[in-house]
């Protein structure tokens, strides 16, 4: 039937077909997005080439929006919404939530977090409480108010940005890693029931990924008040902690990017470690129940074989060197 006598009750058929399109396009709630993992997340998907999402990027202070504009250039308004939401507070996700047509969030990506490194004793409660109620109670309130819509819908897609420090613990990363242990305990057993309602949930792992988020956390590291710790302790921190920090990143760490291209997979697993540098350092721990095995060999490294660690990670960054640059020669090296 020529297009400008079709008479399907749905309208012409380019018409139909567009609105086919729109209705398959899937609602993508994206937190954390003023840098780093959030923002590159959110421009990748919004230049999906196919046009399969809607992204809306929140973040807590709407002042920090300019870098997600300037990287999501002419999709801004078209694929991808700026919207303010913290993750700290219930009445912020709730407009935010109400704000999107329909409450539809076929997508939900919680990245939004915060580090905090350095000794116990210079710390307050209240910096801690801060890193739990952003980094584990941010996705319950995220949940609370967005899961009981894909139950009843029975679709949903919930990637939560975790870390391989919910899997095992570093040096002076207490308070953190007790978080993200919390958010995996979490996602854990709320996995079993999702699969009841067909929802998929997935955890994504990284190690060191380098993005402002870093810096700060090293920055306000470097200023650390550590009189409150002993001599030993401070000098640990310094001298070894702080030492070591940015060769590690130089050495293992990942871009944004390459978090962002792991969570556009295929039915991806429900954990997920994104840097295969880091998986071996992470298998210790399940290659050894009763748990001695990491602690003495994270022990043996920092603190007996130092020097053999640091030319490891020297070599590694050597390797990781070459091979970006015959990469970019158009010669992948074997």
């Amino acid at each position: 039937i020529p297009h400008s006598v079709a008479k399907e009750p749905g309208g012409c058929c380019k018409c139909r077909n567009s609105e086919l399109k729109r209705m398959a396009r899937r609602n993508v709630l994206i937190t954390g997005c003023s840098s780093g993992i959030g923002l590159a997340l959110a421009v990748k998907m919004a230049k999906d080439e196919q046009k399969r999402f809607k992204v809306y990027a929140t973040m807590r202070n709407l002042a920090k929006k300019q870098p997600l504009e300037e990287a999501a250039g002419h999709r801004l308004g078209k694929t991808l919404e700026i919207k303010q939401l913290d993750v700290c507070d219930e009445q912020s996700i709730k407009t935010c939530v109400n704000s999107i047509p329909d409450r539809r969030i076929d997508v939900l990506v919680s990245n939004a977090g915060m580090g905090l490194i350095g000794p116990i004793e210079c710390q307050t409660i209240e910096e801690m409480k801060t890193v739990m109620d952003t980094n584990f109670f941010g996705l319950v309130r995220l949940l609370k108010e967005i899961l009981p819509d894909m139950k009843r819908r029975k679709s949903g897609h919930i990637v939560i940005i975790s870390s391989v420090m919910g899997i095992q613990g570093i040096l002076f990363n207490d308070v953190y890693a007790a978080s993200k242990f919390a958010v995996e305990g979490f996602c854990e057993s709320l996995a079993i029931q999702a699969l009841k309602f067909k929802l998929q949930l997935s955890l994504i792992e990284p190690g060191p990924v380098v993005t402002e988020f870093e810096r700060k956390v090293f920055e306000d590291g470097m200023k650390m008040d550590l009189s409150a710790a002993d001599e030993e302790t401070a000098e640990m921190f310094t001298n070894i902690y702080l030492k070591n920090y940015k060769q590690i990143f130089q050495s293992l760490g990942q871009s944004a990017e390459d978090v962002a291209e792991i969570i556009l997979a295929e039915n991806p697993p429900f954990r997920h470690q994104t840097n295969t540098l880091y998986t071996p350092m992470t298998t210790l721990k399940y290659a050894d129940p009763n748990g001695d095995l990491p602690i003495d060999i994270f022990y043996k490294m920092v603190f007996q074989h130092d020097k053999i660690f640091s030319a490891s990670l020297n070599f590694i960054k050597l390797l990781r060197w070459r091979s970006r640059k015959s990469f970019d020669l158009g010669k992948p090296s074997q």
